[in-house]
């Protein structure tokens, strides 16, 4: 058993006879009245994220999980297969396991958080960013670059990701796999 103070981004929790994963969480203490944590909680089977808030002190029941890497192989449309980098056993995950399974390409490694009471993978954890190629986006013009000013771009994985005007098809990008944003150009 755990309490709120041991609430942390990652954290996998016992809740409404279901396993979530901490996504988000806020401390929150206000002038009068008892403290709180507002989480947001995504369910490991379903996908389906909820809020929540769990007043200070409050017993919580954590999951035992261990995480290993695995490397993404490919998708059937309803499985995602991934392989174990250190004994080579094949996993296949429905799509609501993963965070972004839209910046997923072949051959990514990724962490797996497995359930250490039925051995049954609980979450696929993305790295924090990925490196794409651009495969379509329209080209930028020339003297419209005095504001920040972004267009749509298709990647290697289909993902469509706001980019500045200065990129252009067969760039490499890094995107950050949270939100699904542009970080930076990579040159070769």
């Amino acid at each position: 058993m755990a309490s709120t103070s041991d609430i942390r981004k990652g954290l996998c929790i016992r809740y409404n006879n279901d396993i979530y994963k901490i996504i988000e969480f806020l401390h929150v203490k206000p002038g009068k009245g008892p403290a709180f944590v507002r989480t947001k909680l995504k369910s490991v089977t379903t996908g389906k994220v909820v809020d929540n808030t769990f007043s200070a002190g409050h017993k919580i029941e954590d999951v035992r999980v261990e995480t290993h890497k695995f490397q993404y192989l490919y998708t059937d449309g309803e499985f995602y297969h991934f392989m174990n980098t250190e004994d080579y056993t094949q996993i296949r995950l429905l799509e609501a396991a993963l965070d972004s399974p839209n910046l997923l390409k072949e051959g990514e490694v990724v962490t797996i958080l497995i359930n250490t009471e039925d051995n049954l993978p609980l979450s696929v954890e993305m790295p924090a960013t990925v490196v794409l190629e651009v495969t379509a986006t329209e080209p930028g013009v020339k003297g419209n670059t005095a504001t920040n000013a972004t267009k749509p771009a298709t990647v290697e994985t289909g993902a469509e990701v706001n980019v500045p005007l200065f990129i252009n098809e067969g760039d490499k990008i890094k995107v950050e796999t949270e939100k699904g944003t542009y970080k930076e150009r990579i040159k070769e």
